[in-house]
């Protein structure tokens, strides 16, 4: 690491009047420590998620033989009520899941950016996967989603505080094409690990596929 990198990214960049003039307003500070702060509140969320995982697992296993037992006892229409309650758990799972291995992702991609320059590359397409889940967990986990936000506050500084340093234009509004990867990725995970993890109830199909959906 270069030595104006390495203070700009580890003590703040103080070696230029220009880059003092520039950062007298917004004073960019140590990123590496902030990138760190980031990063164990990504790994906070990552646990709240494998928490909420968990409660939809077992509300999953108790709606499921909720369904079986209103089979047994010829009771369809119970068991379409039963079914279609267990569809909405198992679309909840699934973008909780999302977000989880998405989020996988941005923690290994975080902890390996070692050069200042290295950052907006890194965090420009993080914050728009953040963003997008963000906006996925709004509807299962508001506590979540508030987080994420925080998240993607605390990064999106970052990237500008960077830009700043560096001399970078940031341009955030960019569709990248590795926040989409990020997530298309996740959600072939996702979708495998849910139909290898939770059994298909009698005569249905798709995981998330609801008994009036097929009617």
């Amino acid at each position: 690491m270069s030595g104006s990198f390495a203070k700009g990214w580890e003590k703040g960049d103080e070696t230029s009047l220009s880059t003092k003039v520039k950062t007298a307003v917004h004073p960019p500070g140590p990123l590496k420590p902030r990138l760190d702060v980031a990063v164990k509140r990504i790994e906070g969320q990552i646990q709240r998620l494998d928490q909420a995982s968990n409660r939809f697992n077992e509300r999953d296993k108790s709606t499921f033989n909720q369904v079986i037992d209103a089979y047994s006892k010829h009771d369809g229409s119970r068991a379409g009520v039963y079914a279609n309650e267990l569809a909405e758990i198992r679309k909840m799972e699934k973008l909780t899941m999302q977000a989880r291995l998405a989020l996988d992702q941005i923690v290994l991609r975080l902890k390996t950016v070692t050069e200042l320059g290295d950052v907006a590359a890194t965090l420009v397409p993080v914050i728009g996967v953040i963003r997008d889940i963000r906006n996925g967990m709004s509807t299962v986990s508001p506590q979540i989603a508030s987080g994420l936000g925080e998240i993607g506050n605390i990064l999106s500084g970052i990237v500008l505080d960077a830009g700043a340093v560096t001399g970078m234009t940031i341009n955030f509004e960019s569709m990248s094409e590795d926040s989409q990867k990020i997530l298309e990725e996740a959600a072939v995970v996702a979708e495998q690990k849910m139909k290898d993890t939770f059994p298909e109830l009698p005569g249905k199909t798709p995981v998330g596929e609801t008994v009036r959906d097929r009617t």
